[in-house]
């Protein structure tokens, strides 16, 4: 207790003494006896309250930088948003920009061979784990389909149809192993013209063309079309199919095997054309350099 009221006393006493010698240097001014003291005391603390400046500038700075980090991140996740906007518009430009330009090569072999086609898109293709090579397509009688119709596309042969609903329709491909159409090399007049043949499609290998003249020159590259069936159906005329990319030798056989590379990639099919009806003449070899 007794220690609690000198300590107090003590306090109080240097309190009145501080009080006593702010208001003597305030009255003296710049000719106070205390300058010299103030000066000291300034001497001593002024490196102090400086250090404790500098230290509190860059919390304050962190704290304050908080704040622009998450408006920073703000900014940033608006625009990550446009950028993932504008590469969607982006893509789906390409996109449509890519089906204009098939439809557009769509249209040009229907003009030239003089077929009138219905256009479609692929929707879906068959598992190849089924053995089968098939698409299917959204158009169906709705729109004049029937089984047995020539499909095709901007650069050939795509297949023909087999099974028809009111709004789709089944797709045979044409490299299908069960599939086989009557084909020809381009008219007389040069090596290998006018060869006929018979193609079935295999698989991812392209089609085997058996041509029935066994002693045929047929050279590399020579290009292939569909001969066409009685009526149009179900092969039109004309169609390309692909080029040849090799001849096997058959010594004493009745046909000559050749190979034969798709103009069509089967596995990118998106638009086609079903050829509703045949051309009023045969478009010969119209299409070969289409």
């Amino acid at each position: 207790m007794r220690d609690d009221k000198r300590t107090r006393l003590l306090l109080a006493v240097l309190l009145a003494a501080a009080f006593a010698m702010i208001t003597v240097d305030a009255r003296g001014g710049s000719r106070s006896a205390l300058r010299p003291l103030r000066a000291g005391g300034e001497a001593v603390l002024g490196p102090v309250a400086r250090s404790a400046a500098w230290a509190e500038r860059p919390i304050g700075d962190f704290v304050h930088g908080l704040g622009h980090s998450k408006q920073d991140k703000k900014e940033i996740a608006q625009l990550k948003a446009q950028n993932a906007a504008l590469r969607e518009q982006s893509e789906t430009t390409a996109d449509v920009r890519a089906r204009a330009a098939e439809f557009d090569k769509l249209l040009h072999v229907a003009s030239v061979g003089g077929y009138r086609t219905v256009p479609a898109r692929v929707m879906s293709f068959a598992p190849q784990q089924q053995g089968t090579w098939s698409a299917t397509i959204d158009a169906g009688t709705v729109d004049g389909i029937r089984p047995g119709m020539t499909v095709l596309d901007g650069d050939g042969l795509v297949g023909r149809t087999v099974a028809v609903g009111h709004d789709t329709a089944t797709i045979l491909l044409a490299n299908d192993p069960r599939f086989t159409v009557g084909v020809r090399t381009p008219g007389a007049g040069g090596p290998g013209g006018g060869q006929a043949g018979l193609a079935t499609g295999g698989g991812d290998g392209g089609f085997s063309v058996q041509f029935y003249d066994p002693q045929a020159d047929i050279p590399l590259g020579t290009p292939v079309l569909t001969f066409g069936s009685a009526g149009g159906t179900p092969f039109v005329p004309g169609v390309p199919l692909g080029t040849v990319t090799s001849v096997q030798p058959t010594p004493g056989a009745l046909t000559r095997t050749a190979v034969v590379k798709p103009f069509v990639a089967f596995n990118g099919l998106q638009t086609v054309g079903v050829v509703v009806e045949p051309p009023r003449t045969d478009p010969r070899d119209a299409l070969v350099a289409h």
